[in-house]
């Protein structure tokens, strides 16, 4: 029974819809609470599971890292990392806010009522082919479609200036809309998710600990995909040094566009955007920044005093994230190593969490938040952690019921 309590907690969007699947498909009737209670029961006993998973990999002599705890480690190891949202209302933790460790990196969070960020991992084995030259030079068509681009664009950055042409525009969500696969690109095998409110130090570790179990540092080839938030590039250095760093071309995809489109006309800045998307698709991305450099002197450099979408500050944002990841950039190069641009993996598996933990009506504690996003972790996981788990605690079952003491 509490294999079912725990699968319908983690899977529908609510405690409530758990508790009315569990009536329907199974014909057990267990309130909405006794659902809640029971899966963030097991789902404390999946985290003191993993953080002790942790702590032993911690301990681990750096050349132990190093190797493959299995006999057969991949090919094509890749990890990627991004951040969702969900709401905390947490009265007990906010009066308790622990104090920072002195090593602990600040983390800007932003703070919009009670949303607060959720760091999620995916780790997958990949296959793909090696090639001798650029299995794709010139640019795929979808990514010089002008609805397709301006639907994503808002997708990722939000409102996009574009000038007042005659050009017909819709703003729908591409979410059924997604972009094709091409032959090149790398295709997942397994994948394993993992997701933490802890800080980016804490999330580092436990990635790693996960790609250390899979056997990741013997592989072969090995890619870290991630946008450009300095958070990410600072748990690759730390713990995926020897990982290929690849910005996700379409977070790159998204400045090039936007700031082609500040202060210009659609038509001119669709031409604009053609030229020096084709370039950063071909691995000239220092075109790219000497154009804007350009174009910046043109539109003077921006004032405190400018709104956040003036074409000034828009070139000037779009210029210092193409400096600041440029040598993560090298797109001609990961495609003839057969290793992924983009992180579509990682963007549909932050959906995936959000679908049961994002909702203006969900407001979770701290405690619980951790229980449901560890749950959901192994329960989207194809290396099926639960199932290891139910056996381990069947097996080391008692058989006695524990009661709280009294007093």
């Amino acid at each position: 029974m509490l294999k079912k309590v725990v699968f319908a907690g983690t899977q529908t969007p609510s405690f409530a819809q758990g508790s009315a699947a569990l009536e329907a498909l199974a014909g057990l009737t267990i309130s909405t609470k006794q659902v809640e209670r029971i899966t963030e029961k097991i789902g404390r006993e999946r985290l003191e599971q993993r953080d002790r998973a942790v702590e032993d990999f911690r301990k681990l002599p750096l050349m132990t890292r190093c190797e493959s705890p299995i006999p057969l480690a991949p090919d094509l190891a890749v990890v990627e990392m991004d951040g969702g949202r969900l709401q905390i209302l947490d009265r007990r933790a906010e009066a308790s806010d622990p104090v920072a460790d002195e090593d602990d990196e600040p983390e800007p969070e932003v703070r919009r009522g009670h949303w607060r960020e959720d760091k999620i991992g995916v780790l997958m084995t990949m296959t793909s082919t090696v090639s001798a030259d650029d299995p794709c030079p010139e640019i795929p068509e979808h990514f010089v479609d002008p609805t397709r681009i301006l639907k994503l664009t808002r997708e990722i950055k939000g409102s996009v200036s574009i000038g007042d042409d005659d050009v017909n525009m819709s703003s729908e969500s591409t979410e059924d809309d997604p972009v094709p696969a091409a032959d090149f690109t790398p295709r997942p095998r397994v994948r394993t998710m993992v997701a933490t409110r802890g800080k980016a130090k804490q999330f580092g570790l436990i990635l790693a600990c996960a790609a250390y179990v899979r056997g990741f540092a013997a592989a072969r080839r090995k890619a870290f995909v991630a946008d450009g938030a300095a958070t990410n590039w600072t748990t690759h250095k730390q713990w995926f040094s020897d990982y290929t760093p690849i910005l996700d071309f379409i977070h790159a995809l998204t400045y090039v566009f936007a700031s082609a489109m500040a202060g210009r006309s659609f038509r001119a800045g669709w031409e604009a955007y053609i030229v020096w998307i084709q370039q950063v698709w071909s691995g000239r991305v220092e075109d790219v920044i000497t154009a804007l450099e350009a174009r910046q002197s043109e539109l003077g450099t921006p004032t405190k005093d400018d709104p956040e979408k003036s074409p000034r500050r828009v070139v000037a944002e779009a210029l210092n994230y193409l400096r600041n990841n440029a040598a993560r950039m090298r797109y001609p190069d990961y495609r003839k190593a057969g290793l992924p641009i983009t992180s579509s993996h990682m963007e549909s598996t932050v959906k995936l969490f959000n679908r049961r933990l994002k909702g203006t009506e969900k407001f979770w504690s701290e405690e619980g938040a951790e229980a449901i996003l560890q749950l959901r972790a192994d329960y989207l996981s194809e290396t099926e952690p639960l199932e290891e788990y139910w056996k381990d605690r069947e097996a080391n079952a008692t058989g006695r019921r524990p009661y709280r003491r009294s007093g």
